[in-house]
């Protein structure tokens, strides 16, 4: 393997009814990227006339929901009140903390012609300190996340701070997460004021070092060495990482805890009905599943 990078993984995929989900983290080759457990690609794919995406609602602790797409729209309900449609270029920052339920579809409305869908969902661990706080939900349009150019490079900051841009959701940790389209040849630095870095490449391919790196990889970096990536075709990547977390944590179905009995708590709490309904959507949920030992899936 290239000398600068610590893993390389491939993503595993997974048939959701003829839609493609690609889950990169956790793998057996890397748990977590600074706070980041969990990383999940959605599509490209199309939802046929008549359907659409139903994730009902479901629990989480511990962690913030990463939601960004590139094409479609999702409806996002939760146990706040929060309705919200998510679109390509926007941020959905759902905060669990303590606890939260949320819902994720396609709008009835959108149904009657297909549907695209694409893009990553991510989960940041929260501090331990902060795995209590109270659960919060912000949104983010396109146009409020700084982008930049640079010399073939279009870059837009989704969260955190990178190449002295910072985003506008508040973060509990230091972080960094961006989008970056590059043209054929333009290279792009890693942000070196984070430890853990690395990239994900969604479209085309990437040199590292004089290796290449096609679509479909998880480029995890060795810490403090100054790298950059250069698209050998026109290519869209993934950056993000940020400090590494304080300490391990224990994932089981979409609970992140820093203790074993924490989720625990939250399995009882959901099979008894304690994490509230998710107003507009109270007429189904996931059921609490009894084997899963790492997240089952979207959101």
């Amino acid at each position: 393997m290239n000398d600068a990078i610590q893993a390389l993984v491939i993503p595993r995929t997974a048939d959701l009814g003829g839609f493609e989900v690609r889950r990169a983290l956790p793998s057996k080759e890397r748990r977590t990227v600074g706070p980041f457990v969990f990383f999940d690609q959605m599509g490209p794919g199309t939802f046929l006339t008549g359907r659409g995406l139903d994730v009902r609602p479901h629990p989480h602790i511990g962690l913030a929901t990463v939601t960004y797409l590139f094409d479609g729209e999702i409806l996002h309900r939760d146990t706040l009140g929060s309705l919200q449609a998510i679109r390509p270029g926007d941020v959905n920052w759902m905060t669990a903390g303590r606890g939260i339920a949320h819902s994720e579809r396609t709008d009835p409305a959108r149904r009657a012609h297909e549907n695209p869908l694409y893009g990553i969902q991510l989960w940041c661990a929260l501090p331990a300190a902060s795995e209590e706080t109270a659960p919060a939900f912000v949104h983010h349009p396109a146009a409020a996340l700084p982008t930049f150019a640079d010399a073939g490079a279009a870059v837009r900051v989704i969260a955190g701070n990178a190449w002295g841009t910072r985003a506008p959701v508040d973060t509990l940790s230091p972080l960094f997460y961006a989008d970056a389209a590059l043209q054929a040849g333009a290279t792009i630095p890693l942000p070196d004021e984070h430890e853990e870095r690395s990239v994900y490449v969604l479209e085309g391919a990437v040199e590292v070092a004089g290796d290449r790196f096609d679509a479909g990889r998880l480029l995890v970096f060795r810490p403090g060495d100054r790298l950059s990536l250069r698209a050998a075709e026109r290519s869209r990547v993934l950056l993000l990482g940020g400090a590494p977390l304080d300490g391990p944590r224990h994932l089981f179905w979409n609970f992140v805890s820093s203790r074993q009995d924490r989720i625990e708590q939250a399995k009882a709490d959901w099979k008894n009905g304690r994490f509230g309904t998710v107003p507009g959507d109270e007429a189904e949920f996931i059921p609490l599943p009894e084997t899963v030992r790492v997240p089952a899936g979207q959101g």
